[in-house]
């Protein structure tokens, strides 16, 4: 079913991992897709295998870091398109486990800047786009490092929280003017960056789940993708865990 038929559709950090899986789904839903990548290798890649599958997507360069290109790519959907319909702001990094006291100022601002102002440079650029077209759905890249903390992380945990509360504030802002948001939480996912641990360590990771697994990036495309329909008209302001139970415990 065609839920996103005629909607146009942006992916940042879309290049793999679950911004990939997520453009996958939206087009595989009928939105006309634009991949957002720093690395137009991995993004034009991600473009090639929505349209060998049947869907419509074109390729976005822009780091996420700049207003400037935020902005530019803005302009370009919307001169393409005449609209932004749904923007999942997904980039991001994680740090290396450090203390708290012996992380560097630049390192933290390097952190932050790419998780948590990022997501504020872009939902600004596209909440002014949407504001024109009566409105549209801000979906936002968060954690379960957005409810909880792991030792060692605190820019991530501070900018994933901060990404939490972020979303919150546009739908009390804008959810008169027809925009919606909501975060997801993944917890621990396939994303390729596991095929660097031992069996040992994969097996431990699964088992921090209830679900006894990780999760496959499809099942954070498939959320993002359904919440972003006219079925989920309601749903604004919310964090989403997709965590197999993981914040239950």
């Amino acid at each position: 079913m065609k839920i996103l038929e005629g909607k146009t559709a942006l992916v940042t950090g879309a290049g793999h991992g679950l911004g990939k899986a997520s453009a996958l789904a939206y087009a595989k839903y009928g939105a006309y897709v634009f991949v957002n990548d720093i690395d137009m290798m991995t993004g034009e890649e991600t473009v090639s295998e929505i349209k060998e599958a049947g869907g419509e997507a074109e390729f976005v360069l822009a780091d996420v870091t700049s207003p400037q290109q935020i902005q530019a790519m803005i302009d370009v959907i919307v001169q393409k398109k005449r609209r932004l319909d749904i923007a999942f702001n997904n980039a991001g990094i994680a740090p290396l486990a450090t203390p708290l006291a012996d992380y560097s100022d630049q390192e933290w601002s390097r952190i932050t800047r790419m998780d948590l102002d990022s997501v504020f440079y872009c939902a600004r650029a596209e909440i002014k786009a949407m504001l024109v077209t009566g409105g549209g759905v801000i979906v936002n890249m968060a954690s379960i490092l957005g409810q909880v903390a792991f030792p060692g992380l605190a820019p991530y945990t501070a900018a994933k929280h901060g990404v939490v509360g972020l979303t919150r504030q546009i739908a009390v802002d804008y959810a008169a003017l027809g925009i919606r948001a909501f975060s997801v939480g993944p917890a621990f996912m396939k994303t390729g960056l596991e095929a660097g641990l031992d069996e040992t360590s994969r097996n431990s990771l699964a088992q921090l789940h209830p679900a006894g697994r990780m999760g496959e990036p499809e099942e954070v495309g498939e959320v993002v993708a359904l919440l972003s329909s006219m079925g989920a008209s309601f749903v604004n302001g919310g964090y989403i865990p997709i965590d197999g139970g993981f914040l239950s415990r």
